[in-house]
């Protein structure tokens, strides 16, 4: 999983964000059409695979992308693109249940990742204006809705919904791979949240 823990029912695959090692405190909201605002963070992560296990350390941008929909709710998209760098370990895909994967990875494999989470905050207000406190981590998801949207707001990744999405992509490079790679792209993807998730995994980045 990657980037996001929605309830206690996620334990692995690209919705768990395992830890933020570094992120520098990003830009304010940039004013695109009416009603959005983007902010963008660089940032270094560990990134959990199926087992639930840390697989790789990722570099990457994080944007987040708001939509005042008019009507106490906005439209909340997070997205990333980046590098990975495996660990050695299980392989992200190796606790899957169904498809094609592997069960191992070894250190050092490199290759490049992207993908989405979207969902929908309900807030009294949203201030792109707002300042990140001191020793608060806004490009994680809680630092954000808590930053930028009034207090009380609500995310319905974070509920138990149906109103949540996401899809992740990971592919390791073709060269330079020692020892050769069984198979080099792996996907996250799914929709809803809490007991109202559904999660695939297909194929995986592993060397046997």
């Amino acid at each position: 999983m990657k980037r996001l823990l929605i309830l206690s029912s996620i334990v692995a695959g690209a919705l768990a964000l395992a830890a933020v090692a570094l992120a520098d405190p990003g830009d304010h909201g940039k004013k695109g059409k009416a009603g959005h605002a983007k902010f963008t963070f660089a940032m270094t992560t560990t990134d959990n695979g199926s087992c639930g296990s840390q697989w790789a350390n990722d570099t990457e941008t994080r944007t987040y992308s708001v939509k005042d929909n008019g009507n106490g709710t906005f439209t909340l998209r997070r997205s990333e693109k980046g590098t990975f760098t495996t660990l050695a370990g299980p392989s992200p895909g190796a606790c899957q249940t169904k498809g094609k994967h592997g069960a191992l990875v070894t250190a050092g494999v490199q290759g490049r990742f992207g993908g989405y989470l979207v969902g929908t905050v309900t807030a009294t207000s949203f201030n792109p204006n707002a300042t990140c406190a001191a020793g608060a981590d806004c490009s994680s998801r809680e630092g954000f809705i808590a930053t930028y949207f009034a207090p009380g707001a609500t995310y319905s990744c974070d509920q138990n919904s149906n109103d949540c999405k996401f899809n992740f992509n990971y592919t390791a490079s073709a060269k330079h791979q020692a020892p050769k790679l069984l198979l080099r792209h792996w996907q996250d993807k799914g929709k809803g949240a809490g007991t109202l998730l559904h999660e695939e995994f297909h194929g995986d980045i592993a060397t046997s």
